[in-house]
Formats: structure tokens, C-alpha cells, sequence
């Protein structure tokens, strides 16, 4: 089988403050960006990498969610326990210093895991989790 990651989501609660973060904060290109208000779905990528994708999404538009979920939703929002995603550097410290630079929230400064990688973390403005692991 041949197959790619294409594109992967992440909610977003605020969707001008979730596009400063990957556009301005991680310096990604704005592939697309659709609809308005609340109900407003941005893609981003890293620059260079055509085919790989992150779709900032409205977390409850599927017709499919209850109220209820929506609430549940909302709530692990709020407490970053909803979202996340692992990119991966080769220069670690260096993004992890333009991260701070750029006042992006730090959740992990770079560390040595017992499980052989080295990675730091941060939050983007919807509270999803952003880890960066060092490429090796």
C-alpha cells in the first residue's frame, strides 16, 4: 500500500487566534481558509511540504454532536485534555527559544524522556497540546 498523511485536525475555540499561532508562532503557510465566525475551517502546513496538512476545524460542527458532547467538548478544551499533535525538529532548543520569543504558552522545556527521545511541549490557543520532538 502507498500511503501519506495528508491532513490531520486540531479544534479551534477562536479561529483568528488559532491561525496568528501557526502562521505567525510556528511559521506555517495558510493553505486554505473557509466560512466565518465560529463555524471558520483554516488549513495550515509547515512551509516546503505541499502534502502534509493541519485543518484548524469548529470542534462541534458535525450535525452528528449532541449538546452534551459539544459541553464535554468544550470543557476538555478548556483544560488542553482535548487536542494535540507531535511535530519534529531537527534543532530543538533553537525552536524551542523562537517559541518562547514569540510568547507561545510552555507546557515542557526541551527534556531528555526516559524512553529515548527529547522533546518540549507548548499549547496553542485552544488549549491543544503542541509537542515537538527532536529529530535524531
Amino acid at each position: 500500500m502507498d500511503i501519506t498523511i495528508h491532513t490531520t485536525a486540531l479544534p479551534h475555540s477562536d479561529a483568528d487566534a488559532s491561525l496568528a499561532f501557526y502562521r505567525d508562532t510556528l511559521g506555517f503557510e495558510v493553505r486554505s481558509d473557509v466560512g466565518q465566525g465560529r463555524m471558520r475551517w483554516i488549513t495550515v502546513g509547515p512551509a516546503g511540504q505541499p502534502g502534509t496538512s493541519i485543518l484548524l476545524a469548529p470542534p462541534a460542527a458535525d450535525p452528528g454532536v449532541t449538546e452534551e458532547e459539544r459541553r464535554t467538548i468544550t470543557e476538555m478544551m478548556a483544560k488542553g485534555t482535548y487536542g494535540w499533535i507531535l511535530l519534529a525538529t531537527p534543532d530543538l532548543d533553537g525552536v524551542f527559544e523562537q517559541l518562547k520569543a514569540r510568547d507561545a504558552e510552555v507546557v515542557q522545556e526541551p527534556t531528555e524522556q526516559p524512553y529515548g527521545i527529547r522533546d518540549c511541549a507548548v499549547r496553542d490557543p485552544a488549549g491543544n497540546l503542541v509537542r515537538f520532538q527532536e529529530l535524531r
